[in-house]
C-alpha cells in the first residue's frame, strides 16, 4: 500500500516484506482539490490503474504516456511539464470523490512519476500529479503491482 501525505511532501510504500519504504515527493502548487481543470493533487482512495515506462532507460521522456526522446537538461525545453522514466496512471475508487464526472482522476491522468525538477522534490511544483526523483520512481515502479492501494491524504 503506498500513502502519499500533502502537507508532508512524503510517499510511504509499504511492501509485502513488512518493510515501509519513503520518498520525498513534489504534489500540486495549487494544493489538494479533485475537480478536473483545479490542478490540484487529488485527496482519497485509490490504485494504480497501469504501469507504464518498463525496460525504458532512466530519464526517458512520455508524451500521451508513450516514450518520444531522453530528456537532456542542456538541450530540452526547461518550462515543459516533463513527465519522465516512469508513470504510474492512478484511477480513483471512491465515486462522487475521485472517480466519474469532473472529479474522476483517471481521466485527469494523474500520474506518480519523475520530474526534470528534481530539485523541487520536497515541495509543492506540480500541476497535479505526483512527482518523484528519477531514481526513486525506478525503485517504487519495480516494487509495486498494478491494482495496489494509493490514499492520498492532506
Amino acid at each position: 500500500m503506498i500513502i502519499i501525505s500533502i502537507s508532508g511532501q512524503m510517499l510511504y510504500h509499504r511492501r509485502k516484506t513488512g518493510v515501509c519504504h519513503t520518498y520525498p515527493v513534489s504534489t500540486a502548487s495549487n494544493g489538494a482539490g479533485n475537480l478536473q481543470g483545479s490542478f490540484q493533487t487529488p485527496l482519497g482512495k485509490h490504485r494504480i490503474a497501469e504501469k507504464i515506462g518498463y525496460g525504458m532507460p532512466l530519464l526517458t521522456a512520455f508524451n500521451a504516456r508513450e516514450p518520444f526522446c531522453i530528456y537532456n537538461p542542456e538541450t530540452s525545453d526547461p518550462d515543459r511539464d516533463w513527465i519522465l522514466t516512469r508513470i504510474l496512471w492512478l484511477e480513483g475508487c471512491e465515486t462522487g470523490k475521485n472517480r466519474r464526472g469532473p472529479i474522476d482522476t483517471h481521466a485527469r491522468y494523474i500520474y506518480i512519476h519523475g520530474t526534470h525538477e528534481e530539485d523541487k522534490i520536497g515541495t509543492p511544483a506540480s500541476h497535479g500529479c505526483i512527482r518523484m526523483r528519477n531514481e526513486d520512481i525506478l525503485e517504487l515502479f519495480a516494487n509495486v503491482v498494478v491494482g495496489e492501494r494509493v490514499c492520498i491524504i492532506a
